[in-house]
């Protein structure tokens, strides 16, 4: 099931991604997030009026994935930064499918015209659904991160919808 994310789901949500945080260099972060942290990451994006959605099984978080704004600076209000986590038996499943697929059908439906991920790379299976959803690679960044003793690249996607924004 996808839904949207309530603060309810903060420690869920927290605890999947410290793992990422913990275990990958995936994530930049390098402290595991608080149930509160994420309590309030959720709380600033609602905030935005943007979409944090969660997929679910019998009560057990199988990922989520939120849009959020890319820049503060006001002439970037139309472009958002999406990102996504997933369990990791869930790689391959089809719920980084499920939890896209109704992600760009919100952002379409606010005031939305570039969608940009950024990937640390190497990551061919993020690199593969983001591609999958027609975002393209428009910049890499060599060397820009640091974590477990290598340094790290980092390549951004973009794509944008077509059409006037309101």
């Amino acid at each position: 099931m996808i839904r949207s994310a309530t603060l309810d789901d903060a420690p869920q949500i927290a605890a999947l991604y410290s793992h990422y945080i913990q275990s990958t260099t995936i994530s930049f972060e390098e402290k595991p997030l608080t149930g509160e942290d994420m309590a309030s990451r959720l709380a600033a994006v609602e905030a935005a009026g943007l979409p944090w959605l969660v997929a679910e099984h019998d009560g057990h978080l199988l990922g989520f994935a939120c849009a959020s704004p890319w820049k503060v600076r006001h002439a970037y209000r139309h472009s958002v930064e999406i990102s996504i986590y997933l369990h990791p038996q869930q790689r391959g499943a089809g719920t980084g499918t499920a939890l896209y697929t109704q992600l760009f059908a919100a952002l379409r439906e606010r005031p939305v015209h570039a969608v940009l991920a950024c990937i640390a790379l190497p990551n061919a299976h993020s690199v593969a659904l983001h591609e999958k959803f027609g975002m393209r690679k428009v910049a890499h960044f060599a060397e820009v991160g640091y974590k477990f003793g290598q340094w790290l690249d980092v390549g951004y996607w973009q794509r944008n919808f077509d059409g006037d924004v309101h």
